[in-house]
């Protein structure tokens, strides 16, 4: 195990500087998951971590070594690729094996172990298939056991789910968490999906335009983000963001959206609310009204879009409360006491 450290790391290409000054560290033994849009730096950051990619000015350790400058093969990190990039005229115990027969250990030894972590990865059936054969869960498992073998000091997956389906996304999330806790091996993980990082990180790096932009455990992340653009990123439907001024403990808004909000000082704010805690009630309709918008069931939940005075709305509604709540209704509209977000309206940091 080793912690991963960035000192004041930059990758330019050409006048294009795309990470900016990034300092971070990954704890020792850690799952962390680099997140953020399309274009933030967060895969060029693991290629640099892994060589693939050479920085530009700064410093990058592996434990308390400096391996900036050094072959990807000399820094002890094993990569899982979005393509899986399996060799596919071996079969799955020779693509296992690969690792090991290219830094030369034998060749029993080699398909031995290939055999022990083909065990591990529930692969004992498929050593003898080729990758054309597989399923690409099982193209996945084959990739992710590769890694492995090689008992690094680092591993590093890039998007390696991307390319599931839905069901199969969920259960490898699940494999390579409980992998990772067995193993106990420093691992950094990049994805563009929000809840894919909130799931399976410790350790939860947000990235925008090069730089980060939040960081920390996860729930802290969630609960308490630190701008505008995390709290809309983190957090799944994303957060309500309304900007508006208080007054005499209530908030409004043009068109006229009013909220109870006490305990706030009068001024402009933006306003942030998660789903789950905007509150409709289709038998009263005091105070702040909405009309129901499109209904997306998901089994125990609904989420609910609801226009209020000229606002669109996310909800998350239990099903248990779903009576009344239909298309084209009126509702009541409320916050969970408690439960706001307040960003300055200018910064859109957290106030």
């Amino acid at each position: 195990m080793a912690r991963v450290t960035f000192e004041n790391v930059v990758k330019q290409f050409g006048d294009n500087t795309i990470v900016k000054g990034l300092d971070l560290e990954l704890p020792d033994g850690a799952f962390t998951v680099l997140v953020g849009p399309s274009g933030c730096g967060k895969t060029t950051t693991l290629r640099m971590i892994a060589g693939l990619e050479e920085v530009t000015s700064g410093t990058i350790r592996i434990g308390d070594k400096d391996v900036t400058r050094l072959e990807p093969k000399d820094r002890d990190i094993a990569m899982v690729f979005q393509n899986y990039a399996l060799y596919p005229h071996l079969t799955v115990r020779e693509n296992l094996a690969f690792p090991l027969r290219a830094i030369r250990v034998n060749r029993a030894e080699a398909l031995a172990r290939a055999e022990a972590v083909a065990t591990t990865m529930g692969l004992s059936e498929l050593l003898d298939r080729k990758p054309k054969d597989l399923s690409g869960g099982q193209q996945q498992r084959v990739a992710i056991g590769r890694a492995i073998i090689r008992e690094p000091a680092v591993f590093l997956f890039d998007e390696p789910l991307s390319n599931l389906d839905a069901k199969l996304r969920v259960e490898m999330r699940t494999e390579l968490l409980q992998m990772q806790r067995r193993l106990g091996i420093t691992s950094l993980f990049v994805t563009h999906d929000q809840e894919e990082a909130m799931t399976l990180s410790d350790f939860i790096v947000v990235m925008r335009d090069g730089e980060i932009a939040q960081q920390g455990k996860p729930k802290d992340v969630y609960d308490k983000p630190n701008s505008t653009f995390v709290a809309a990123f983190v957090g799944s439907p994303k957060m309500n963001l309304i900007d508006g001024t208080v007054a005499a403990g209530v908030f409004s808004t043009k068109p006229g959206l009013s909220l109870p909000l006490k305990g706030v000082a009068a001024g402009p704010i933006t306003l942030g609310v998660r789903p789950d805690d905007l509150i409709l009630d289709s038998k009263s309709t005091k105070g702040t009204k909405g009309r129901v918008g499109v209904i997306e069931l998901l089994g125990p939940r609904a989420i609910v879009q609801v226009d209020a005075s000229g606002h669109s709305l996310t909800a998350v509604v239990e099903a248990s409360r779903m009576d009344g709540i239909v298309e084209g209704a009126e509702v009541g509209v409320s916050i969970r006491p408690g439960s706001h977000h307040l960003f300055d309206v200018a910064t859109g940091l957290r106030v």
